[in-house]
């Protein structure tokens, strides 16, 4: 019996000290998530005003352009998708590969050609432990991103759209990333980058009654969407960093609480188990008092007869 209660005391101990790691990345996750909230309400407006911007110039001009027109065949692709460079997300990054993995078996079967970009090691390790080929990876900023971090990101996926197919490039470019809908929602979401859906943005703005405005091109049409290609990439990969970082945190928040309230079961059950441990020990020792006690009494009116 003692042998059990010195096991059920150290296990205690340890789930204690696990819960306090819990409980302070708990409260750090939290601290963090609300950083990452300003940050995704701060930089929203920029990209909505900046697509809307793109799809007026777009709408009110005829040129071919790989921000605003769509190939006739669209033979390769790029997927972008947005992990986390840690875990402890509950089911954070396996969502996103998931809705990646989904995205690209649908291209796929639709005869096209998949360029795989990953930002994150979570992501990284999925894909290089079933040896499958990234074309480029960046981590090391997921939990903070930067605007810097979202143009490094957004140049080589620049250069492969405007690059024709048969030199490398790709027709479309997509990103897999969550969406911060909620402290307790988020959503792996896919969306197509480029070329930008006019038609989509025109349904989504006639709801609110928006009018696009017309502009006069100086020097051309053609100009003013080459200045606006790499923004528009740009501030829609950093919203998109700012919604995935966002939503880590909020996810490893509700993990680390569910450890948290975990781990004090545990030792509610722990701490049951080591007192009738310790009851069963003192019966045992009262038991073999009491059974000395009667041998020594019998063996003492024995002497006497």
């Amino acid at each position: 019996m003692g042998a059990q209660l010195r096991v059920y005391k150290r296990r205690i101990r340890s789930v204690t000290a696990t819960k306090k790691i819990t409980k302070a990345m708990e409260m750090i996750a939290a601290s963090r998530v609300i950083k990452a909230q300003r940050k995704v309400a701060a930089s929203t407006p920029y990209a909505a005003e900046l697509t809307r911007a793109v799809t007026a110039v777009g709408t009110g001009s005829n040129t071919r352009h790989p921000l605003t027109t769509q190939a006739e065949t669209v033979t390769r692709s790029a997927v972008l998708l947005l992990t986390s460079d840690r875990g402890l997300a509950g089911a954070f990054n396996s969502n996103a590969i998931k809705a990646a993995e989904q995205l690209t078996a649908r291209l796929e079967r639709e005869g096209q050609e998949v360029e795989i970009y990953v930002v994150g090691r979570r992501g990284v390790a999925h894909y290089n432990f079933r040896e499958r080929k990234i074309a480029e990876s960046w981590s090391g900023f997921t939990d903070e991103p930067t605007y810097a971090d979202a143009k490094k990101v957004a140049g080589p996926l620049i250069e492969a759209i405007e690059k024709d197919t048969a030199e490398g490039g790709v027709d479309e470019l997509h990103i897999v990333f969550t969406e911060f809908v909620s402290m307790m929602t988020q959503t792996a979401l896919d969306d197509r980058l480029l070329p930008l859906s006019l038609e989509e943005v025109a349904k989504e703005a006639a709801p609110k009654g928006e009018i696009l405005p017309l502009y006069d091109f100086e020097p051309s049409a053609e100009d003013v969407l080459d200045a606006l290609l790499p923004r528009y990439v740009e501030s829609r990969i950093y919203n998109a960093l700012l919604q995935s970082a966002a939503s880590k945190h909020a996810a490893t928040r509700r993990a680390m609480k569910s450890a948290t309230d975990n781990a004090g079961e545990l030792i509610t059950t722990l701490s049951r188990l080591a007192n009738a441990a310790r009851q069963a020990e003192i019966t045992q020792e009262i038991s073999e008092i009491v059974g000395g006690s009667a041998a020594l009494a019998d063996a003492t009116a024995g002497s006497d007869r």
